[in-house]
């Protein structure tokens, strides 16, 4: 493998190691661990977001994002259930004793500390309040249980958890006007969300677009090579590594590399994220996005303006560049530029998902599995590699990193730019479902090299490995799905999912079809080579002399 090869295979490492899980991201990041304290009577809440809804002197203000208590009475799932309440502070500040001031059914804000949750809001309930408000002193949210020898849980209040930044604007709110006032509910979630229907289809139908681009090249050098052949018998091209093409054969070694390159680059990521770092993720992104989206509408454009794509002008520093790359460069710049610009708007998205789905169909079609040896390898590797940052690197970092990543929670943004996204929009709480271009690239590196057997094979859809590796897909990132949903918005490592579907079904398929020696070494059917077909007809032209 040459220098530009090799650039090229670490610079598709450090793009797919933003493997990310699909997800949803909404406001709050809820933490504790309350597998150490199990549910029992009095105790046994579900945990559920909850909306507090203010008011100040008769007028609607902001909204902030709580999370219900193990304890105490259930929230209201509807808006229109759900009473406004005078807010007051406590006095004292914790609730940790009763309070002092007389409450009429109001709300009361405490501080967390200095005693049990349960005390304060037993203390809450007997001076008469409606529902107690506990103010983290951090600013994330948190999981209130009851400790493992509590009794006193007759709770029939109402608890909820606010991060510190809401205390303080609520604190604002009540030092500086006469009457504030709130309303508790927590709107239940849809079973399944629109966005993540059509996150599945992107996924599914950028992995088919790049998977016919990469086959159908695949079947232009072979036609190429067999006219190559015919031309000089006496030199055989080896084709199988990189060309003028620009394409890139990744093998064992670099698939193992991979684990550790895109780990070390997702380290870096994590402990250097911060808003200056988020900015140079978008600077890179958006170069990788116009190289993307000028490759796939040259190639488009191409079929209708060929003789604008045969035609080449010299330009310094770049070289040789055709007309139509020329026209189309200035369209995809400015379609980047804007979206840097104006990303953190509501229709951002839309920008973003186009340069990211243009961005990884052009990887797909340089970079290529050349069998299955290679593909089995980079996949287990990748396999490993997910859930050991989205899982196992709690226990070494205290959060999971490849969560934190691509959530941005560092940076004050809202995450890094390699993924794709689109906005909950049946959902009350909003966010994003997300998926990350590791996600779509690593499977579609194996089933691109599946079409690609397929059509030098001359099989057909049913009896070839495309159509099964597809599916395998879907149902790969479905389970994935599903299995977010079962665990409450949790993130789930989609490789977990996706890669025992696609490479169980093409080793399944190879070993029962025969074909597995020639997938697992070659990567493509033996083809009878044109000097012997020339042989075979001049040998019976001599024989009819």
């Amino acid at each position: 493998m040459d220098l530009q090869s090799l650039c090229r295979v670490i610079f598709v490492s450090a793009l797919i190691s933003l493997v990310c899980h699909p997800c949803s991201v909404t406001a709050g990041d809820i933490v504790h661990d309350d597998n150490l304290a199990p549910k029992k009577p009095g105790c046994e809440n579900d945990f559920v977001l909850v909306k507090v809804q203010t008011w100040v002197n008769g007028i609607e203000d902001a909204e902030f994002v709580g999370v219900g208590a193990r304890f105490g009475t259930t929230i209201v799932s509807k808006e229109k259930n759900a009473n406004q309440r005078r807010l007051v502070l406590s006095d004292p500040r914790d609730c940790c004793s009763p309070p002092k001031n007389k409450l009429a059914n109001d709300v009361i804000m405490v501080d967390r500390g200095h005693c049990k949750f349960t005390t304060k809001a037993n203390n809450a309930e007997a001076a008469h309040a409606s529902a107690v408000l506990i103010i983290n002193n951090q600013k994330e949210l948190y999981k209130m249980v009851c400790e493992p020898d509590e009794t006193d849980l007759d709770i029939h209040i109402p608890a909820v958890m606010l991060p510190q930044d809401a205390g303080t604007s609520l604190e604002k709110m009540l030092i500086s006007n006469s009457s504030v006032s709130v309303q508790l509910y927590s709107p239940k979630r849809p079973l399944v969300d629109i966005a993540e229907v059509f996150l599945w289809l992107m996924a599914v139908g950028t992995i088919l677009c790049a998977s016919y681009w990469s086959a159908w090249t695949a079947r232009e050098a072979a036609i190429e090579q067999d006219k190559l052949l015919k031309d000089a018998l006496d030199e055989i091209p080896d084709t199988r590594h990189v060309g003028s093409g620009g394409i890139v054969d990744i093998n064992t070694t670099s698939a193992i590399l991979f684990v550790v390159i895109a780990s070390c680059f997702l380290v870096m990521l994590y402990k250097l994220m911060s808003y200056w770092f988020v900015e140079l993720l978008v600077v890179l992104f958006c170069i990788g996005g116009v190289e993307g989206l000028q490759t796939c509408l040259v190639a488009l454009l191409s079929r209708w303006f060929k003789r604008a794509g045969e035609s080449y002008i010299k330009v310094p520093f770049f070289g040789a560049i055709s007309y139509l790359t020329l026209a189309v460069s200035p369209f995809c710049i400015t379609f980047a530029v804007v979206w840097a610009v104006y990303r953190n708007v509501s229709f951002a998205w839309i920008g973003q998902d186009i340069l990211g789905i243009a961005l990884i169909i052009t990887v797909l079609q340089i970079v290529r599995v050349p069998n299955l040896k290679v593909g089995t390898v980079l996949l287990s590797c990748a396999f490993l590699y997910d859930i050991f940052w989205v899982f196992v690197s709690k226990k070494l970092f205290h959060e999971s990193v490849m969560i934190v990543v691509a959530r941005g929670d560092k940076s004050g943004e809202d995450g890094i730019p390699m993924l794709l996204k689109i906005p909950r929009l049946f959902d009350p709480w909003g966010g994003y479902s997300i998926i990350g271009f590791g996600d779509i690239l690593l499977p579609g590196l194996l089933i691109a090299f599946s079409l690609r057997y397929d059509w030098l094979a001359n099989k057909t859809l049913r009896a070839g490995y495309f159509l099964w590796a597809m599916f395998a897909y879907g149902l790969g990132l479905l389970i994935t799905y599903v299995a977010l949903n079962l665990m409450d918005g949790h993130g789930q490592p989609a490789l977990l999912y996706i890669v025992p579907f696609t490479l169980g079904t093409f080793l399944t398929l190879g070993r029962k079809r025969g074909d597995l020696r020639v997938l697992w070494t070659k990567g493509e059917p033996d083809r009878p080579c044109p000097h012997i077909r020339l042989e075979h007809q001049h040998s019976g032209e001599l024989s009819e002399d």
